[in-house]
Protein backbone atom coordinates (compact mmCIF):
# COMPACT_ATOMS: atom_id res chain seq x y z
CA UNK A 1 0.00 0.00 0.00
CA UNK A 2 1.26 3.46 -1.10
CA UNK A 3 0.63 5.61 2.06
CA UNK A 4 0.35 9.46 0.66
CA UNK A 5 2.89 11.23 2.76
CA UNK A 6 2.21 14.57 3.62
CA UNK A 7 4.61 17.09 2.75
CA UNK A 8 4.19 19.73 0.23
CA UNK A 9 7.55 21.58 -1.43
CA UNK A 10 7.43 25.32 -1.40
CA UNK A 11 9.46 27.39 -3.62
CA UNK A 12 10.64 30.41 -2.01
CA UNK A 13 9.82 32.73 -4.91
CA UNK A 14 6.31 33.08 -6.79
CA UNK A 15 7.89 32.95 -10.10
CA UNK A 16 10.54 30.94 -12.03
CA UNK A 17 13.78 32.34 -11.14
CA UNK A 18 16.34 32.70 -13.54
CA UNK A 19 20.47 34.32 -13.05
CA UNK A 20 23.94 34.21 -14.42
CA UNK A 21 26.35 31.66 -13.01
CA UNK A 22 29.67 31.13 -15.36
CA UNK A 23 27.81 32.89 -17.65
CA UNK A 24 24.90 31.03 -18.30
CA UNK A 25 21.72 32.11 -17.81
CA UNK A 26 19.81 28.91 -15.73
CA UNK A 27 15.86 28.79 -15.70
CA UNK A 28 13.28 26.81 -13.15
CA UNK A 29 10.91 24.56 -14.30
CA UNK A 30 8.89 22.46 -12.88
CA UNK A 31 6.71 19.33 -14.67
CA UNK A 32 4.01 16.72 -13.28
CA UNK A 33 3.14 13.29 -13.52
CA UNK A 34 0.56 10.92 -11.76
CA UNK A 35 1.51 7.66 -13.92
CA UNK A 36 3.62 6.21 -10.83
CA UNK A 37 3.26 4.55 -7.61
CA UNK A 38 -0.51 5.86 -7.87
CA UNK A 39 0.50 9.23 -7.00
CA UNK A 40 1.45 12.92 -8.20
CA UNK A 41 5.27 13.27 -9.03
CA UNK A 42 6.55 16.93 -9.28
CA UNK A 43 10.29 17.44 -10.74
CA UNK A 44 11.26 21.12 -10.06
CA UNK A 45 14.80 21.97 -11.26
CA UNK A 46 17.06 24.52 -13.00
CA UNK A 47 18.55 24.23 -16.83
CA UNK A 48 19.50 26.44 -19.70
CA UNK A 49 16.49 25.89 -21.29
CA UNK A 50 13.18 23.93 -21.38
CA UNK A 51 14.19 21.50 -23.82
CA UNK A 52 17.21 20.86 -21.63
CA UNK A 53 14.77 20.70 -18.60
CA UNK A 54 12.90 18.21 -20.50
CA UNK A 55 15.81 15.86 -21.31
CA UNK A 56 16.77 15.50 -17.48
CA UNK A 57 12.73 14.80 -16.62
CA UNK A 58 12.23 12.11 -19.06
CA UNK A 59 15.27 10.55 -17.76
CA UNK A 60 13.90 10.73 -14.03
CA UNK A 61 10.13 10.09 -15.14
CA UNK A 62 11.74 6.85 -17.22
CA UNK A 63 13.81 5.90 -14.02
CA UNK A 64 10.75 5.91 -11.60
CA UNK A 65 8.30 4.42 -14.28
CA UNK A 66 10.86 1.33 -14.08
CA UNK A 67 10.60 1.03 -10.54
CA UNK A 68 7.18 1.59 -10.64
CA UNK A 69 6.52 -1.64 -13.00
CA UNK A 70 9.35 -3.74 -10.71
CA UNK A 71 7.58 -3.04 -7.73
CA UNK A 72 4.16 -2.92 -8.12
CA UNK A 73 2.51 -5.83 -6.53
CA UNK A 74 -1.15 -5.27 -8.32
CA UNK A 75 -0.60 -5.22 -11.89
CA UNK A 76 1.40 -7.98 -14.39
CA UNK A 77 3.51 -6.67 -17.51
CA UNK A 78 4.26 -8.74 -19.87
CA UNK A 79 7.40 -10.31 -20.20
CA UNK A 80 8.74 -9.15 -16.97
CA UNK A 81 9.22 -10.69 -13.21
CA UNK A 82 8.00 -8.14 -10.81
CA UNK A 83 6.60 -8.38 -7.26
CA UNK A 84 3.36 -9.04 -8.69
CA UNK A 85 4.56 -12.52 -10.54
CA UNK A 86 6.34 -13.12 -6.97
CA UNK A 87 3.30 -13.00 -4.82
CA UNK A 88 1.08 -15.59 -7.14
CA UNK A 89 0.49 -18.60 -6.85
CA UNK A 90 1.05 -21.42 -8.99
CA UNK A 91 -0.25 -24.89 -8.30
CA UNK A 92 -1.34 -23.76 -4.92
CA UNK A 93 2.58 -22.28 -4.16
CA UNK A 94 4.50 -19.55 -4.54
CA UNK A 95 7.48 -20.28 -7.63
CA UNK A 96 10.83 -19.59 -7.12
CA UNK A 97 11.36 -16.72 -9.91
CA UNK A 98 14.13 -14.68 -11.09
CA UNK A 99 14.59 -10.83 -11.36
CA UNK A 100 16.08 -7.82 -11.62
CA UNK A 101 18.85 -7.31 -9.05
CA UNK A 102 16.83 -3.97 -8.38
CA UNK A 103 14.29 -6.22 -7.25
CA UNK A 104 16.42 -8.14 -5.09
CA UNK A 105 18.36 -4.91 -3.75
CA UNK A 106 15.43 -3.26 -2.71
CA UNK A 107 14.21 -7.16 -0.77
CA UNK A 108 18.00 -7.21 0.88
CA UNK A 109 16.89 -3.51 1.77
CA UNK A 110 13.74 -4.52 3.05
CA UNK A 111 15.24 -7.13 5.33
CA UNK A 112 17.76 -5.05 6.77
CA UNK A 113 14.30 -2.28 7.89
CA UNK A 114 12.75 -5.38 9.24
CA UNK A 115 16.05 -5.68 11.76
CA UNK A 116 16.61 -2.25 12.35
CA UNK A 117 13.08 -1.26 13.06
CA UNK A 118 12.30 -4.38 15.44
CA UNK A 119 10.16 -5.54 13.09
CA UNK A 120 7.56 -2.43 12.73
CA UNK A 121 8.57 -2.49 9.11
CA UNK A 122 7.47 -5.47 7.32
CA UNK A 123 6.43 -6.37 3.66
CA UNK A 124 6.14 -9.91 4.55
CA UNK A 125 2.75 -8.43 5.81
CA UNK A 126 0.80 -8.52 2.59
CA UNK A 127 -2.05 -10.97 3.76
CA UNK A 128 -2.61 -8.56 6.67
CA UNK A 129 -2.77 -5.32 4.74
CA UNK A 130 -4.51 -6.88 1.79
CA UNK A 131 -7.43 -7.24 4.32
CA UNK A 132 -7.26 -3.72 5.73
CA UNK A 133 -7.37 -2.75 1.75
CA UNK A 134 -10.27 -4.46 0.91
CA UNK A 135 -12.21 -3.40 3.76
CA UNK A 136 -11.10 0.16 3.45
CA UNK A 137 -11.75 0.63 -0.34
CA UNK A 138 -15.26 -0.95 0.46
CA UNK A 139 -16.14 1.36 3.46
CA UNK A 140 -14.96 4.32 1.13
CA UNK A 141 -17.29 3.17 -1.72
CA UNK A 142 -20.24 2.93 0.14
CA UNK A 143 -19.41 4.47 3.88
CA UNK A 144 -23.08 3.99 4.78
CA UNK A 145 -21.92 -0.17 5.68
CA UNK A 146 -18.41 0.73 6.36
CA UNK A 147 -17.08 -2.08 8.65
CA UNK A 148 -13.90 -3.36 10.38
CA UNK A 149 -12.06 -6.37 9.21
CA UNK A 150 -12.72 -9.03 12.35
CA UNK A 151 -10.08 -9.42 15.05
CA UNK A 152 -10.50 -13.11 13.87
CA UNK A 153 -9.49 -12.43 10.09
CA UNK A 154 -6.69 -10.23 10.74
CA UNK A 155 -4.91 -12.58 13.34
CA UNK A 156 -5.33 -15.66 10.87
CA UNK A 157 -3.61 -13.80 7.89
CA UNK A 158 -0.70 -12.65 10.27
CA UNK A 159 -0.12 -16.13 11.48
CA UNK A 160 1.67 -16.01 7.39
CA UNK A 161 3.84 -12.87 8.11
CA UNK A 162 7.43 -14.27 9.15
CA UNK A 163 9.97 -12.74 6.50
CA UNK A 164 12.09 -15.74 7.43
CA UNK A 165 9.70 -17.03 5.00
CA UNK A 166 11.29 -15.04 2.31
CA UNK A 167 14.11 -16.77 0.75
CA UNK A 168 16.22 -14.58 -0.86
CA UNK A 169 19.11 -16.41 -3.27
CA UNK A 170 21.67 -13.57 -4.02
CA UNK A 171 23.80 -15.76 -6.26
CA UNK A 172 21.11 -16.76 -8.80
CA UNK A 173 18.72 -13.71 -7.98
CA UNK A 174 16.13 -15.80 -6.94
CA UNK A 175 12.84 -15.17 -4.67
CA UNK A 176 10.55 -17.39 -3.07
CA UNK A 177 7.97 -17.14 -0.51
CA UNK A 178 8.10 -19.97 1.08
CA UNK A 179 4.70 -19.86 2.98
CA UNK A 180 2.00 -20.43 0.63
CA UNK A 181 -0.24 -18.14 2.44
CA UNK A 182 2.26 -15.25 2.55
CA UNK A 183 2.36 -12.21 0.12
CA UNK A 184 4.70 -9.05 0.06
CA UNK A 185 3.55 -5.32 0.21
CA UNK A 186 6.25 -2.90 -0.12
CA UNK A 187 4.05 -0.09 0.38
CA UNK A 188 6.33 1.61 3.09
CA UNK A 189 9.51 1.19 1.51
CA UNK A 190 9.28 1.01 -2.61
CA UNK A 191 8.15 4.74 -3.35
CA UNK A 192 10.93 5.99 -1.00
CA UNK A 193 13.41 3.52 -2.26
CA UNK A 194 12.74 4.11 -6.24
CA UNK A 195 13.10 8.00 -5.57
CA UNK A 196 16.25 7.31 -4.10
CA UNK A 197 17.53 5.30 -6.43
CA UNK A 198 16.26 7.87 -9.61
CA UNK A 199 17.98 10.82 -7.55
CA UNK A 200 21.44 9.18 -6.87
CA UNK A 201 21.37 8.60 -10.95
CA UNK A 202 21.15 11.90 -11.26
CA UNK A 203 23.84 12.50 -9.04
CA UNK A 204 26.00 10.01 -11.25
CA UNK A 205 25.86 12.15 -14.34
CA UNK A 206 26.98 15.25 -12.50
CA UNK A 207 23.03 16.43 -12.52
CA UNK A 208 22.20 19.05 -9.90
CA UNK A 209 19.60 21.48 -8.66
CA UNK A 210 16.55 19.47 -9.01
CA UNK A 211 13.86 18.21 -6.62
CA UNK A 212 12.22 15.08 -7.08
CA UNK A 213 8.88 14.78 -5.29
CA UNK A 214 6.86 11.55 -5.26
CA UNK A 215 3.14 11.58 -3.41
CA UNK A 216 5.35 13.94 -0.65
CA UNK A 217 8.67 11.82 -0.98
CA UNK A 218 10.82 14.44 -1.65
CA UNK A 219 14.41 14.50 -2.29
CA UNK A 220 16.80 17.05 -3.45
CA UNK A 221 19.21 16.97 -5.84
CA UNK A 222 22.17 19.48 -4.80
CA UNK A 223 20.43 22.75 -3.92
CA UNK A 224 19.16 25.50 -5.90
CA UNK A 225 21.57 27.15 -9.12
CA UNK A 226 22.15 30.04 -6.75
CA UNK A 227 23.80 28.16 -3.92
CA UNK A 228 20.38 28.57 -1.78
CA UNK A 229 18.57 25.35 0.09
CA UNK A 230 15.50 24.24 -1.30
CA UNK A 231 12.40 25.10 1.08
CA UNK A 232 10.17 21.96 2.18
CA UNK A 233 7.15 22.42 4.45
CA UNK A 234 5.94 19.90 6.95
CA UNK A 235 2.05 19.73 6.46
CA UNK A 236 -0.39 20.63 9.52
CA UNK A 237 -2.22 17.80 10.33
CA UNK A 238 -4.93 19.84 11.25
CA UNK A 239 -7.33 21.75 8.60
CA UNK A 240 -5.62 25.29 9.42
CA UNK A 241 -5.81 27.83 6.90
CA UNK A 242 -3.65 30.58 9.16
CA UNK A 243 -0.94 27.78 9.61
CA UNK A 244 -0.91 24.96 6.77
CA UNK A 245 2.36 23.91 7.69
CA UNK A 246 3.72 23.16 10.97
CA UNK A 247 8.02 23.30 9.77
CA UNK A 248 10.02 24.75 7.05
CA UNK A 249 13.05 22.63 6.42
CA UNK A 250 15.97 23.95 4.33
CA UNK A 251 17.90 21.16 2.17
CA UNK A 252 20.28 20.83 0.04
CA UNK A 253 20.84 16.80 -1.12
CA UNK A 254 18.85 15.30 1.93
CA UNK A 255 15.34 13.91 1.93
CA UNK A 256 12.29 14.52 4.55
CA UNK A 257 8.88 12.06 4.38
CA UNK A 258 5.92 12.16 6.25
CA UNK A 259 3.86 9.42 7.89
CA UNK A 260 0.36 10.44 8.72
CA UNK A 261 -3.05 9.69 9.65
CA UNK A 262 -5.38 12.49 8.18
CA UNK A 263 -5.52 11.76 4.19
CA UNK A 264 -5.69 7.78 3.73
CA UNK A 265 -8.59 6.50 5.88
CA UNK A 266 -12.09 5.57 6.30
CA UNK A 267 -14.79 6.09 9.08
CA UNK A 268 -16.54 3.25 10.77
CA UNK A 269 -19.29 4.37 13.32
CA UNK A 270 -17.95 8.10 13.31
CA UNK A 271 -14.20 7.00 14.33
CA UNK A 272 -11.42 7.38 11.35
CA UNK A 273 -9.35 4.18 10.71
CA UNK A 274 -6.30 4.61 8.33
CA UNK A 275 -3.55 2.90 6.26
CA UNK A 276 -0.52 2.63 8.61
CA UNK A 277 -0.78 -0.47 10.68
CA UNK A 278 0.97 -2.34 13.60
CA UNK A 279 2.03 -5.14 12.93
CA UNK A 280 1.71 -6.27 16.71
CA UNK A 281 -2.18 -4.80 16.87
CA UNK A 282 -2.90 -5.14 13.77
CA UNK A 283 -4.93 -2.08 14.02
CA UNK A 284 -4.34 1.67 13.15
CA UNK A 285 -1.47 2.93 15.04
CA UNK A 286 -2.88 5.50 17.27
CA UNK A 287 0.31 7.79 18.97
CA UNK A 288 0.28 10.05 16.38
CA UNK A 289 -1.23 12.27 13.54
CA UNK A 290 2.05 12.28 11.60
CA UNK A 291 5.89 11.53 12.00
CA UNK A 292 8.59 13.26 9.51
CA UNK A 293 12.18 11.84 8.90
CA UNK A 294 15.13 13.69 7.55
CA UNK A 295 17.96 11.86 6.45
CA UNK A 296 20.11 11.46 3.47
CA UNK A 297 17.98 8.48 1.67
CA UNK A 298 14.07 8.87 0.35
CA UNK A 299 14.46 4.66 1.25
CA UNK A 300 15.19 5.06 4.37
CA UNK A 301 13.22 8.04 5.29
CA UNK A 302 9.85 6.09 4.17
CA UNK A 303 10.57 3.20 6.12
CA UNK A 304 11.59 4.69 9.44
CA UNK A 305 8.40 7.43 9.02
CA UNK A 306 5.86 4.14 9.18
CA UNK A 307 8.33 2.42 11.88
CA UNK A 308 8.19 5.67 13.91
CA UNK A 309 4.77 6.20 13.29
CA UNK A 310 4.10 2.68 15.09
CA UNK A 311 6.41 2.95 17.82
CA UNK A 312 5.86 4.91 21.80
CA UNK A 313 8.07 8.44 21.60
CA UNK A 314 10.65 6.78 23.41
CA UNK A 315 11.91 3.70 21.38
CA UNK A 316 11.16 5.61 18.12
CA UNK A 317 13.39 8.74 19.45
CA UNK A 318 16.35 5.59 20.69
CA UNK A 319 16.33 4.49 16.76
CA UNK A 320 16.75 7.88 15.32
CA UNK A 321 19.50 9.00 17.99
CA UNK A 322 21.27 5.99 17.05
CA UNK A 323 21.49 6.48 13.73
CA UNK A 324 24.39 9.07 11.74
CA UNK A 325 22.29 11.86 9.64
CA UNK A 326 18.81 11.09 10.81
CA UNK A 327 16.52 13.35 11.92
CA UNK A 328 12.75 12.91 12.98
CA UNK A 329 9.54 15.14 14.21
CA UNK A 330 6.70 13.71 15.76
CA UNK A 331 3.20 15.26 16.02
CA UNK A 332 1.36 13.65 18.98
CA UNK A 333 -2.62 13.58 18.74
CA UNK A 334 -2.69 16.16 20.74
CA UNK A 335 -0.76 18.47 18.63
CA UNK A 336 2.03 18.53 20.59
CA UNK A 337 5.31 18.21 18.85
CA UNK A 338 8.61 16.47 19.40
CA UNK A 339 11.98 16.45 17.72
CA UNK A 340 15.04 14.55 17.85
CA UNK A 341 17.94 16.37 19.09
CA UNK A 342 19.49 17.38 15.70
CA UNK A 343 16.34 18.29 14.06
CA UNK A 344 16.84 22.51 14.45
CA UNK A 345 19.59 22.05 11.95
CA UNK A 346 16.81 22.06 9.17
CA UNK A 347 15.04 24.22 10.51
CA UNK A 348 17.71 27.14 10.43
CA UNK A 349 18.55 28.91 6.80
Amino acid sequence: MKKRTLISLFLCIAICFSFLSCGTKLDQYSSHSFAYFDTVTTVTGYAKSKEEFDLVCEDIFGKLSEYHRLFTIYDRYEGLENLCTVNEWQDGAHRTVKVEARIMDMLLFSKEMYRKTNGKVNIAMGSVLSIWHDYREAGLDEPQVAELPPMEKLGEAALHTDINDLILDEENDTVMLADPAMTLDVGAIAKGYAVEMTARSLEEKGISGYVINVGGNVRTVGTKANGEKWTAGIENPEDDGDMPYLEYLYLAGESVVTSGSYQRYYTVDGKDYHHIIDPETLMPAENYRSVSVVCNDSGLGDALSTALFCMDFEEGLRLVESLSDVEAMWVLTDGTKKTSSGFSVYTQK
